[in-house]
């Protein structure tokens, strides 16, 4: 055989491998659109996901109560009373501050609960606001809102606390601005100009020192923070509206108040 017909199959074998290897490139190519393909579009179902449960916006009420209110009056310290005529058991205390965002939270989710409950003679409700956090800018924040909270009249005290919970400035941010504070209450029909004049020159900070000492001897190092008849609330109590609503019914109107029934602080539950 001639040194011409000894190369013809090797040629033959070289073209043949030659045209699999495109082949299995052509495949490799398309494996790789394919698969590109199939995480872009998980990607766009995680996304659409995220966009559906959050569902834009900020997140509607998720307790609500627009019915009558049960008369509102102040006690020590700043701290106001909201109850019937004759209720004076149980008691359920909230300790917050206005810079608090998981005190804006609870009163997203029970705040018209706890409202209700008062308005329904179902308990007395004695709200406790006072300066938790001791660095700027949430400290100076936390002490001129509960400064106005403590000018503001009683009869618009539920009112304006809604409000400043609605204005929260975010964490890291100064707000509660003296001017702000005073037009919120314009807003609300406060048109007593020395309420402004109270705003401006802190003249109730010391009310708001007074009830910082007197949550801290009460051991409440941390807001929100509720006690029904002297005892800490927490857990699924605290979970919607109608798990609040059946730990205050479980109280009893039978239960001895441990503490706000006369204006006292709350002793809370040791472990």
């Amino acid at each position: 055989m001639s040194e011409q017909g000894r190369g013809e199959p090797a040629r033959r074998r070289l073209a043949e491998e030659r045209a699999r290897d495109a082949v299995r490139q052509r495949r490799r190519r398309l494996l790789v659109v394919v698969l590109g393909g199939l995480a872009l579009a998980a990607a766009v179902v995680a996304v659409t996901v995220v966009a559906v449960s959050r569902g834009g916006g900020e997140e509607p009420l998720a307790d609500n109560y627009s019915g009558p209110l049960a008369p509102v009056t102040r006690l020590e310290n700043g701290a106001v009373a909201m109850a019937r005529p004759g209720v004076t058991a149980p008691v359920l205390e909230v300790y917050e501050d206005f810079q608090c965002p998981a005190c804006k939270e609870l009163e997203r989710r029970i705040g018209g609960t706890i409202k209700q409950l008062a308005a329904e003679g179902e308990a007395k409700v004695v709200y406790r606001p006072f300066q938790l956090f001791q660095q700027d800018p949430l400290m100076s924040n936390s002490r001129r809102a509960a400064n106005a909270a403590a000018c503001v009249p009683a009869g618009t005290w539920l009112p304006y606390h809604d409000k400043l919970f609605t204005e929260q400035p975010a964490e890291g941010d100064s707000g509660f601005a003296p001017e702000d504070l005073a037009r919120w209450a314009a807003d609300l029909g406060v048109t007593d100009p020395g309420f402004a004049t109270c705003v401006n020159e802190n003249q109730r900070i010391g009310l708001v020192e007074n009830a910082s000492a007197a949550a801290g001897k009460a051991g409440i190092d941390s807001t929100p923070y509720l006690a029904l008849n002297g005892r800490k609330v927490d857990g699924d109590a605290l979970r919607s509206g109608e798990d609040l609503k059946r730990t205050v019914a479980q109280a009893g109107e039978a239960s001895t108040p441990a503490s706000a029934g006369s204006g006292g602080a709350a002793v809370p539950a040791r472990s």
